[in-house]
């Protein structure tokens, strides 16, 4: 009787080793090692391929390659589209990730109504429900008409016959985590399952021109299950951000071959399903608190799309000399690091406050042009000095307090003047060969400083001036 091997395989990578070990080497996950019992002294024979493998194309030069103009069919939810690029390019194969809950299904689910509507087979492939559970959830959502065919199957095999038979033009997998191939020995969601399956299905993709959205769950941590390579092989890669007790959803592009990343596409849940919310920055502000201090809007670009949001700070005293720094939708590094050019070149005390920064609707901002918001709100919460409501700042900070340029400037001056904003703070050097919009008064700024006195009456504060008395004082 063959003696049983025990080898450890990495749930992320597929890594193998003979030992456990806390940490991956190959992908640097941690706790990701999972024990796994091979037999050993077996001569396994080898299997014969069901396919020739390979393409067999034959090298072309660069000027024989035809230029064909990409085909793309609209899904008729316009911030999907926006987010695709213009659409869903025919052959392309795209993974749309989010927590449970949040909305794919139902997004997908109308995606393959509208699809159906317009003429178009569509095939719905689900591991995880049955046809009937799809049909209730397709009734609730109103879609309906013919060219959309349900299939209840998590055998590979099976999925690419039946796409034989049917030739769809669109097609959904819900999820590929469920997806398993019979050949295989290991279970479905495992890593050479995913990674077997994904790479099937591209073929299936692209060699009949068939658009594939596959639905990927995701980790405790946010991020898809399953290999990293399944993101590498799609065209696309979109994330649903944002919190399922609440009402609106946000999809971002991260990774697009046919369009530009960071696109992002905000929709609003409700009981007949995702509805498309046009214009974003009046959601994201109209829970604004006018007059109170700490609260500043900011006008960030979100890829091709100016945005209008809130961002909220509150500074309050720490008695305990332990001084708490909490963020929410900003980098926590970020917001250390314009703390200390606040204090250093603003001269506000703060090494003694508990600063909170929020952005408000549940969006992240990683762009620079934040800096100059971030700084005039906790500026205002120190100071309790409310902002007037028609103002708008931007602009970046470097480390000796100068407010560097924005990109787009244009774009963002005609995002606030369209939301009713009169007065804008931005780098002095967006000014030069601009066009302001009219009814606006942009105000160029070269220092943390001017920003500063010009938003909230204050220069270098009187917390400065303090400062410096009591180290004379001391010397």
């Amino acid at each position: 009787m063959a003696k049983e091997k025990t080898v450890y395989v990495c749930s992320q990578c597929g890594y193998e080793t003979g030992r456990w070990m806390g940490k991956c080497p190959d992908c640097g996950s941690w706790n990701t090692l999972e024990e796994m019992k091979r037999s050993a002294g077996i001569a396994v024979e080898e299997k014969k391929l069901k396919r020739q493998p390979g393409t067999g194309n034959e090298p072309l030069e660069l000027d024989e390659i035809p230029e064909d103009t990409m085909l793309r069919h609209l899904t008729q939810i316009g911030e999907l589209d926006r987010v695709l690029g213009g659409g869903v390019v025919e052959g392309s194969l795209l993974l749309v990730g989010g927590d449970p809950g949040i909305g794919k299904s139902t997004l997908l689910t109308q995606v393959s109504a509208n699809f159906a509507a317009q003429g178009h087979r569509v095939l719905y492939v689900s591991g995880e429900e049955s046809a009937r559970q799809i049909k209730l959830r397709a009734n609730r959502l109103g879609a309906s008409g013919k060219g959309l065919y349900i299939l209840s199957e998590n055998d590979m095999s099976a999925v690419e016959k039946q796409m034989g038979r049917i030739q769809p033009e669109f097609m959904v997998v819900d999820s590929i985590q469920t997806m398993y191939r019979p050949d295989m020995a290991s279970a479905p969601g495992s890593v050479s399952q995913v990674r077997e399956a994904a790479s099937q299905l591209m073929r299936m993709a692209k060699t009949t021109g068939c658009a594939i959205f596959l639905v990927g769950h995701v980790t405790k941590e946010g991020a898809i299950a399953g290999p990293r390579v399944l993101e590498h092989m799609v065209d696309a890669v979109l994330y649903f951000e944002g919190d399922r007790q609440h009402q609106y959803r946000i999809l971002r592009a991260v990774k697009n071959r046919f369009g530009s990343v960071n696109e992002l596409g905000i929709f609003e849940m409700r009981q007949d399903g995702m509805r498309e919310v046009p214009n974003a920055s009046e959601v994201l502000l109209s829970a604004r608190a006018h007059g109170s201090s700490g609260s500043v809007v900011l006008c960030a670009m979100e890829g091709s799309r100016p945005v209008l949001v809130d961002v909220q700070a509150l500074v309050a005293t720490n008695p305990f000399g332990n001084p708490r720094r909490m963020a929410s939708g900003v980098d926590q590094g970020r917001l250390a690091l314009l703390l200390a050019v606040l204090e250093k070149r603003a001269g506000l005390q703060l090494y003694n406050r508990d600063v909170y920064m929020n952005i408000a609707g549940g969006l992240s901002l990683d762009e620079p042009a934040a800096d100059l918001a971030l700084c005039a709100a906790v500026a205002s919460s120190h100071r309790d000095v409310a902002l007037d409501s028609k103002w708008a700042v931007m602009g970046e900070v470097g480390l000796a307090g100068e407010v560097r340029n924005v990109s787009q400037a244009e774009r963002r001056l005609a995002e606030c003047m369209r939301m009713g904003f009169t007065h804008v703070v931005l780098p002095k050097g967006n000014l030069k060969g601009i066009q302001v919009p009219e009814g606006i008064r942009a105000f160029g700024v070269e220092t943390l400083v001017q920003a500063l006195t010009l938003l909230l009456g204050v220069g270098r504060t009187a917390d400065s001036a303090a400062s410096r008395g009591q180290e004379e004082k001391e010397h």
